[in-house]
């Protein structure tokens, strides 16, 4: 079984694969001070939930991240506690996907993850709309390319900036109002949030496609369910897209 590990700024996902089937997943807060051993006790949690265990069921792990400590950290746990060392997407790992950006190094893993993954299942041209700490677009060529992308603050960003920034605003719930109009200040900043990264993802595929060509959209990321239901541009909505990838990386260096 393979182990499939993304950390990202907010959340680190976990998924285990059976063969190509994701059996299992589960999502916790990514804390970038954590150690090997913590780790490894949370990890331990997880798989014992599924009666698995690191040395009897664990074959290999694959690795996305964006936090430099947490990898330091889980590259330590996998060596102490599966005795193997784990497939980390960094520079000299073969992904199968070019990189045609300035300074492809500088790619989060978690993005060229994504292209490969969606390029995988669903040709391209195709956009990866990926909703985290940050709304990325990641675009990618007909012929599988990574050819760059577009970065927006994250949803809940936005949200806890409106909310720190002024003085009378609260933190709402992520959930559409009924209206585009609020009658109040909680359905009005809903609103905004909402309705207002529906008409950014909108209004960004619309320029992507001028210059890419029409694309497939996906959306994958932990705040995509808010959003999704107000756009018009997304054609699919993957939430283990990135796992998916990492899958596909492992199969072409282990």
């Amino acid at each position: 079984m393979l182990l499939a590990i993304d950390v990202g700024n907010t959340e680190t996902v976990v998924g285990v694969f059976r063969d190509e089937e994701l059996a299992w997943r589960w999502r916790m807060a990514t804390v970038p001070d954590r150690t090997a051993d913590e780790l490894a006790l949370l990890f331990g949690g997880f798989l014992q939930q599924q009666d698995l265990s690191f040395d009897r069921n664990v074959t290999g792990v694959v690795l996305s991240s964006v936090v430099p400590s947490a990898t330091q950290a889980i590259r330590e746990m996998v060596r102490r506690y599966f005795r193997f060392p784990p497939v980390v997407v960094e520079p000299g790992v073969k992904t199968g996907v070019p990189v045609l950006t300035d300074n492809p190094k500088e790619v989060g893993a978690d993005r060229i993850v994504n292209a490969l993954a969606a390029f995988t299942r669903y040709g391209g041209p195709c956009v990866v709309v990926d909703f985290g700490t940050a709304t990325t677009f990641d675009c990618v060529s007909e012929r599988g390319e990574y050819v760059g992308g577009a970065i927006a603050p994250g949803l809940q960003i936005a949200a806890r900036a409106l909310f720190e920034h002024t003085a009378r605003l609260p933190l709402v719930e992520m959930v559409a109002p009924q209206a585009a109009i609020g009658k109040n200040t909680v359905e009005s900043v809903q609103s905004g949030l909402i309705f207002g990264y529906a008409a950014l993802i909108d209004g960004m595929i619309e320029r992507i496609a001028k210059e890419l060509g029409q694309p497939t959209v996906i959306a994958t990321g932990g705040l995509a369910p808010v959003v999704i239901e107000e756009c018009r541009t997304v054609d699919h909505h993957e939430p283990w897209l990135t796992l998916e990838g990492l899958r596909l990386v492992f199969e072409k260096n282990a």
